[in-house]
């Protein structure tokens, strides 16, 4: 049930959030994959990996945002308690990395489904051409029917290694590739109005609103000295992910076929429900970019084709373009009177979409050395103006 009385909230119809959901980041913590830093859990891992080949294999994009590689390497090199050196850390990273991604690739692909390892530090996600470049790895992946594992790059980062953690990692996933739910699996049921280990009047909490402030006082610290996080950074991790329209479920781990029983529309652990659907909430970021670094001009045909029937910009509709930007900037699409028609993220620097005005894509990389994506703007990343 809702508990009503304590935080006031009133019901979200979070049952079955899950059960629509075609993207789906998965992020399981250290405590469950190294089964209380005593060394990978195998068989949980196993488990795991059947339900996210059988939800692939049901035609759904499924990522998994795995923590563990510090706790792994800890338990290989003899430590018990987690260093503080960040050369250590970094170490013990290195040396588990190795065992974890092996089991998720050996695990996975006993179930028939294709794996690939993903390192990624928040760095990655704060550039914007690596922003972009990594959202198009996954991507990629995704349509290929691999599920990637991403862990943060803990052998090259400094301070995200000291403060960070993986349910911020799996939001800002969750964000990257536009997931419909971010599942946190944990070690324990959901959330609660108190700790229950020390507050025997905690209730359960089944249903809230993402970014809901009465949430975050109920939150507590980190729960063990094997990971780095706590109730806490999965509230805050829910309010990340709301940002991009994402709702998110905390459960426990070890829930029997957790996340088929989810995606089944059964209701399980602590619903966070996002309150912007993903599409408003991404074409509303376009639509408040007040200032934008450039814009191109595009054909009467282009603009049919985009107003009209909803498609991506192709360069080959380009008659010219203004002002200096970036691969990932929001740019403008104007007619051929300057009227603003769309704005999207551009998939060229400017330098290049001069190049490519008018130009097929079969010429792509005669003109630029590489191949790369066929549109200027797709469609995903495009909102219209008078919409």
């Amino acid at each position: 049930m809702l508990i009503e009385d304590n935080i006031g909230l009133t019901s979200l119809n979070a049952t079955g959030v899950l059960k629509t959901a075609r993207r789906i980041v998965v992020k399981v913590g250290s405590s469950l994959v190294t089964n209380e830093g005593r060394g990978l859990d195998e068989e949980a891992i196993g488990q795991w990996s059947e339900q996210l080949a059988a939800l692939v294999k049901d035609g759904r994009e499924l990522i998994m945002v795995s923590s563990g590689a510090v706790a792994e390497g800890m338990k290989r090199l003899g430590w018990t308690v987690r260093p503080r050196e960040i050369n250590e850390l970094q170490a013990a990273a290195a040396v588990g990395q190795m065992g974890l991604v092996q089991v998720y690739e050996s695990k996975l692909r006993e179930c028939g489904v294709g794996s690939a390892q993903v390192l990624l530090t928040h760095a990655d996600l704060a550039d914007r051409e690596r922003y972009l470049n990594a959202r198009s790895t996954l991507l990629t992946l995704l349509q290929l029917g691999v599920v990637p594992v991403i862990n943060e790059n803990d052998t090259v980062v400094n301070d995200e290694i000291k403060f960070g953690d993986n349910d911020t990692l799996g939001a800002l996933v969750a964000n990257l590739v536009e997931a419909d739910v971010l599942v946190i699996l944990t070690d324990q049921k959901g959330l609660y109005t108190a700790d229950p280990r020390r507050d025997p009047a905690a209730q359960f909490v089944h249903e809230a609103r993402a970014g809901d402030p009465r949430l975050e006082s109920m939150a507590g610290g980190a729960g063990s000295g094997i990971g780095k996080g706590g109730m806490i950074t999965k509230i805050l991790a829910a309010k990340r992910a709301a940002g991009s329209g994402a709702s998110t479920v905390i459960a426990w781990g070890r829930e029997p076929q957790v996340l088929l029983r989810l995606c089944e529309g059964e209701a399980i652990g602590t619903c966070l429900i996002a309150q912007t659907p993903k599409n408003q909430a991404r074409k509303r970021w376009m639509s408040d970019h007040l200032q934008m670094r450039g814009a191109v001009s595009v054909d009467d045909g282009a603009v049919v084709k985009i107003v009209g029937e909803g498609k991506s910009l192709l360069p080959i509709g380009m008659t010219g373009v203004d002002g200096d930007f970036s691969r990932g900037d929001v740019i403008a699409v104007r007619d051929s009177r300057g009227v603003e028609v769309a704005r999207g993220l551009s998939n060229y620097a400017s330098s290049e979409a001069r190049l490519l005005c008018r130009k097929s894509s079969t010429d792509f990389e005669r003109l630029l050395g590489y191949a790369a994506e066929p549109e200027m703007i797709h469609r995903d990343n495009m909102v219209l103006a008078r919409s």
